[in-house]
This record gives C-alpha cells, structure tokens and sequence, in this order.
C-alpha cells in the first residue's frame, strides 16, 4: 500500500462522516471530549459551531492544543476506519467570519445556514477552527497490506 492510499483512505473517512470527537484539557489537566458536528476543509481545518460557554470553549480559549477523533461508530466492531488528528484550535477571527459562516453551512442541505452576525460577539454561538499539525489513520489488524493481527495507526499526509 503506497502512502497515497494511505491518504485517500483518510480523506474518505473525513468526508463520509459528519461529526468528530473534539478532545481538550480543563484547567486542573482533566481531560474533556465532546462529539461536534464539523465542515471539514481538506484535511488540514475543521470547522464547528458551539457557545462560548461550553466546557470545550472555555479549555479551547485557555489552551488551543486539541485532539480529534473522527470515526463511524456504527460499523461492526473489527471494521472501523478513524482518523486522528492533533490540532491547534481558535475561534475563526472576525475578519474571516463571513466567508468561515457559508463554508460551514455549506455541507449539509437542509443544515441551519448561519450568518456571521450570528457567529459574532455578543451572539450565543461562535464559530471554531482546527488546524492539524498531525494525521493518522487507523490500520485494522486484519487489514490485507498493513495488517499485523492488532490495529495500528500511520502517519498520513506528512
């Protein structure tokens, strides 16, 4: 298997799924995780809307280094596909809000489509943004090329 299946793996499974397991750290060092629905930009920014409020808001304003899950939790066990990803997260800047707005609402028809007036102070919700720093992809232990008899991870697009 060539590193550009190994890529194309990963990108079919960012595509195919909708939301991610957003893994942040609270001030005490416990950590935090909570499923966000996400627009994906490529592999490198995720986009999600949550309150500034929220437990994963509040650890992300205080240190922006996060993991992410993403993964189809329904499949049978021994079948899932993942992508990992270590991220650095903000909320999208003023500037690019407007632009940030129609790009996530974009993905879903029938979405709530969201205004950047809507996603700017004081307005409930906000506006984030992941980039990565890192990508892996999980390799089943029965996978044919790569598998060994226990899932493992490969680095992806590096």
């Amino acid at each position: 298997m060539t590193q550009e299946i190994l890529d194309q793996r990963a990108a079919a499974v960012i595509e195919a799924n909708k939301y991610m397991t957003l893994a942040t750290v609270d001030a005490d060092g416990r950590p935090w995780v909570t499923p966000v629905y996400f627009t994906p930009d490529g592999h490198a920014d995720f986009y999600w809307v949550s309150s500034p409020d929220a437990e994963h808001s509040v650890n992300v304003a205080r240190d922006p280094d996060v993991s992410i899950a993403i993964y189809d939790s329904s499949v049978a066990v021994g079948q899932a596909s993942a992508v990992y990803l270590r991220a650095r997260a903000e909320l999208v800047p003023d500037d690019e809000l407007e632009r940030g707005a129609a790009f996530y609402s974009a993905r879903l028809a029938g979405l709530r489509s969201f205004t950047a007036d809507e996603l700017r102070a004081p307005a409930d919700l906000r506006l984030y943004r992941a980039r990565a720093t890192d990508h892996w992809l999980l390799i089943r232990g029965r996978d044919p090329e790569y598998g060994t008899g226990i899932d493992s991870r490969r680095r992806v697009w590096s």
